[in-house]
């Protein structure tokens, strides 16, 4: 059963705690740019395009919704205020679905790759190996075996901190040390994987943004040995981003997406944030499906992304 059946209350009290900073700026504005209104004018929407920039949707994104918007009221002629929180929130849910971010399983796999594996890449600070640590729990509370590769071998910290989400979480962790070769961790952790049929192989990558040439050949020769076992391998390629940078994180996108090919994102730190709206930027403006979303610190606060979900928390009434 897929996540959009059953998202717990729990769960979604956890978005919406997460999106609470979010929520407050967006809706808090739109109250206020409505307010001695009846319909939907210029006005309104220069005010919705102010708003949804500042909450750091993008400029480019921000555009494109007003246009679709402004066709609607075009074409209906006469929009209340009241309904423009609904054709808002359809608008965005249609670009996220048109930007492949599905209503995932929850934790799923799929059946035919097995170790199914995940490279995962991104600067320093954005969370990365936790969010790392926090996958291999959710994987393994699903049942799924799991085995993990700490190919961050640049920074000390980096392995020494995937080791200690190992031992935390109960999985094996593939380790050289610091100063070794990444690709090298990478091929013991997916032969590992291969020697224990476990379920998934996550592996840790560097995470410093040295020129793109290095980044570029240090990942395609850590793609390349993994394939050694598997063919396809990486199945998934995850960037994690923390969603309280705002645009900056938008820069890191561009700088990822051209040293490799991203397949799927993790948006993390989305709590005590109100820059939510990066979810819906970056995902609308590199075509990268958001998969996992960070709303918390517990082990359970990193979400498979639920499009519906996401937007209801975002727009919802106090």
């Amino acid at each position: 059963m897929g996540i959009f059946g059953f998202f717990s209350k729990e769960k979604k009290e956890s978005l919406d705690q997460g999106l609470q900073k979010t929520n407050e700026n967006i809706f808090s504005k739109l109250s206020k740019a409505v307010v001695g209104k009846s319909k939907v004018d210029e006005d309104v929407l220069d005010e919705l395009e102010e708003i949804l920039i500042t909450s750091d949707v993008g400029v480019d994104t921000t555009i494109k919704v007003i246009r679709r918007i402004e066709e609607r009221v075009a074409q209906d002629k006469y929009v209340n205020t009241a309904e423009l929180d609904i054709i808002l929130r359809e608008e965005i849910e249609a670009l996220l679905k048109e930007n492949k971010s599905a209503d995932l399983a929850d934790f799923d796999l799929p059946a035919d790759k097995k170790p199914y594996v995940i490279m995962v890449v991104g600067v320093n600070g954005v969370g990365k190996t936790t969010t790392i640590g926090k996958l291999a729990h959710q994987f393994k509370s699903a049942g799924k075996s799991v085995v993990l590769g700490a190919a961050d071998t640049f920074r000390a910290a980096a392995v020494d901190q995937l080791i200690l989400w190992g031992e935390r979480v109960g999985v094996p962790v593939v380790s050289h040390g610091m100063n070794t070769d990444p690709a090298s961790v990478a091929f013991d952790a997916v032969k590992q994987g291969v020697d224990t049929n476990a379920d998934v192989v996550i592996v840790d990558t560097a995470g410093r943004l040295h020129t793109k040439i290095n980044l570029m050949n240090e990942l395609t020769k850590i793609k390349r040995v993994m394939q050694k076992f598997i063919d396809d391998a990486p199945h998934e390629i995850l960037l994690v981003l923390d969603g309280s940078t705002g645009q900056n994180a938008f820069i890191q996108a561009k700088e990822f997406t051209k040293a490799t090919d991203i397949t799927a994102l993790a948006i993390t730190k989305l709590d005590g944030t109100a820059k939510g709206g990066v979810v819906i930027g970056i995902s609308d403006q590199f075509k990268i499906p958001v998969k996992y979303i960070g709303v918390g610190e517990k082990m359970t606060d990193l979400q498979v992304f639920n499009r519906k979900e996401f937007v209801d928390s975002l727009f919802k009434k106090k």
